[in-house]
């Protein structure tokens, strides 16, 4: 069935209606809604009413504006389908708590205002498709009553860093879900979550990458369900799907300039000869604006140095001193700034691509997002080794707030989460980014705007299979 309606004044006010009533924010309409519907729970197969679908939203003016559409045409296709009203949340409106996006904090919440009214639980990222009446048959083939798990598998093809080599003397033995496809809950196993989080905290006080480490903390080495495989949650269109997904890279419209992207490489002396030859081979000529920032100046790459010394560990006082450097005048003026290793590969045509979406103008920091300590109220941050995208908006409300670095060699990254975060700005999330090399995600992971980390790979085959665009480049 599509999910584009064309509807009448009446149906267009339904729409409304049904949008209000199910709002986040409106706690006493959670609070009515769950009496009314507690009794209905523990009877019968659900129906659409006992369907919670949360889209994995995010702050940012675009996504908000993404999300927001996804559940207008959920709503509508509901008012067609007339078997019943979801409850359609976004994310992002949840709490005020920028660390909802890990899903384990929102828990509580959900269970709180939805745990007695609802049957399900179902996330979906902003771009993912849904066909509610197929969905419905999907979740009447299992017991309302019973601890549940559902979703697309995805598995890892090598014992992978970012999951801490989880599994890795048998790697089919642990699935974990594809957002974009989707993935369910049942309601006892939601309470139950919810419930354990509150005096049982994760292995690690990071969150790298989320869909892993949900399966993960489910699972409970075992004492937990594993993931139970839906076919009907689809990413590719076929026959039968519940659920459908695009690309995590929207087309909204003609590239932005090449001039509008400064990019800065850190490197570093004893990298010079290995590193930044790679960065020349490959990505460099894609680039109107570019410079090397180093602990000594070398005319033959160039390099500048800007008066750091380098550092083993972290590079905030490097990568502050380049925040100022885009916005002074001795370098053209940009709208972005992307900040990358000497060991990054990425894609500028498909960057610039995304960055179409945003607006120059809004406080935008952008890339792989990862969480520290995020169930004790922490932050977010964007992963420097992938990539961090500014909007020149970002950086200068960064450097006029007097927020730094506690020392030249703490963490750029975190360092920059975490003074976003004390200003109130949202961290953009986006897959298209990796800290990581290639073998270290899911096969699921087909397109992408950057990877990290040179070793033991040739970084040039990297490149030419997982960034090089064959269509010629525009020109812009």
């Amino acid at each position: 069935m599509s999910h584009h309606y064309v509807m009448d004044g009446c149906k267009l006010v339904t729409v409304l209606l049904l949008w209000l009533g199910t709002s986040a924010g409106d706690k006493h309409a959670g609070r009515a809604h769950a009496a009314e519907h507690q009794e209905h729970t523990v009877h019968g197969p659900a129906g659409l009413e006992e369907v919670v679908l949360l889209i994995q939203s995010q702050r940012n003016t675009f996504h908000a504006r993404h999300a927001a559409q996804r559940k207008v045409e959920i709503l509508q296709q509901a008012a067609e389908l007339g078997q019943g009203v979801p409850v359609v949340l976004l994310l992002h409106e949840l709490s005020d708590y920028e660390g909802d996006w890990s899903i384990l904090p929102a828990l509580p919440h959900l269970s709180a205002f939805y745990g007695q009214s609802a049957s399900w639980f179902f996330f979906i990222e902003e771009g993912t498709s849904v066909t509610l009446s197929a969905l419905l048959q999907v979740l009447h083939r299992y017991q309302v009553q019973e601890e549940w798990f559902l979703g697309k598998p995805l598995y890892d093809n090598e014992a992978s860093i970012i999951h801490h080599y989880a599994f890795s003397e048998d790697l089919g033995s642990f699935s974990y879900p594809d957002p974009a496809a989707g993935w369910a809950l049942s309601t006892p196993l939601l309470q139950r979550l919810a419930e354990q989080i509150q005096y049982k905290s994760l292995k690690s006080d990071f969150t790298i990458d989320l869909k892993h480490e949900i399966a993960l903390y489910i699972w409970e080495e075992g004492n937990g369900p594993k993931l139970t495989t839906v076919p009907e949650f689809c990413t590719e269109t076929r026959d039968n799907c519940a659920t459908t997904f695009t690309s995590y890279l929207p087309n909204c419209g003609d590239p932005v300039s090449k001039r509008d992207v400064f990019v800065a490489v850190k490197t570093c002396q004893k990298f010079h000869s290995e590193r930044v030859p790679v960065v020349k081979a490959t990505w460099e000529k894609d680039a109107e604006f570019l410079e090397y920032y180093s602990d000594v100046t070398d005319a033959s790459i160039p390099t500048i140095s800007l008066g750091v010394p380098n550092t083993e560990r972290g590079h905030c006082g490097k990568t502050f001193a380049i925040l100022k450097r885009f916005l002074s005048k001795d370098v053209p003026k940009a709208d972005w700034l992307l900040i990358v290793d000497d060991d990054t590969l990425i894609s500028l045509p498909r960057l610039r691509q995304l960055l179409r979406c945003y607006d120059p103008k809004e406080v935008v920091i952008l890339g792989e997002r990862y969480g520290y300590s995020l169930l004790q109220s922490g932050y977010s941050y964007i992963t420097g080794g992938g990539g961090m995208v500014l909007s020149r908006s970002a950086v200068s409300r960064l450097v006029s707030s007097g927020c730094g670095c506690y020392s030249d060699d703490a963490p750029d990254d975190m360092v920059l989460g975490r003074c976003f975060t004390s200003l109130g700005v949202p961290i953009t999330h986006s897959p298209l980014f990796h800290q990581a090399q290639p073998y270290d995600y899911s096969e699921a992971t087909q397109q992408a705007i950057s990877f990290h980390k040179h070793w033991n790979i040739d970084p040039l085959v990297v490149y030419n299979h997982w960034l090089q665009d064959t269509q010629p480049r525009d020109e812009l």
